[in-house]
């Protein structure tokens, strides 16, 4: 076949294909992005909004003598709850004051046995 016989073979084909229906096809790529967004929301960003629900209902209900996990993993028991801070004992004689969104876990009444 020769370059001349190609394009107009390819010239001749072009107008069939621009004419292929539209009327089902039209909406596909708009109802693929809706149905995406809809795993992306249930899959990752409902489960982080309970997460974060449950963080701050937790922080709401500190009370002193409560029994804590921080963070960066050490462990005390409150002493004080402030309105942004919370002054945590981690030793006999060690308070600490951290902020209370560093406080990822309320332990069981008891887990800390005082030395």
């Amino acid at each position: 076949m020769s370059l001349t016989t190609f394009a107009a073979v390819a010239q001749a084909a072009a107008p069939a294909a621009g004419a292929a229906p539209q009327g089902a096809f039209g909406f596909s790529p708009l109802i693929m992005m809706v149905v995406l967004f809809g795993i992306f929301y249930f899959m990752m960003i409902r489960p982080q909004m309970k997460r974060q629900k449950e963080h701050r209902a937790l922080l709401a209900a500190l009370a002193k003598g409560d029994e804590v996990v921080m963070s960066g993993g050490m462990a005390g028991r409150i002493e004080d709850v402030g309105e942004s801070f919370v002054r945590v004992e981690i030793a006999p004689g060690t308070v600490v004051q951290v902020q209370k969104g560093s406080i990822t876990q309320v332990l069981p009444k008891g887990t800390l046995k005082k030395s």
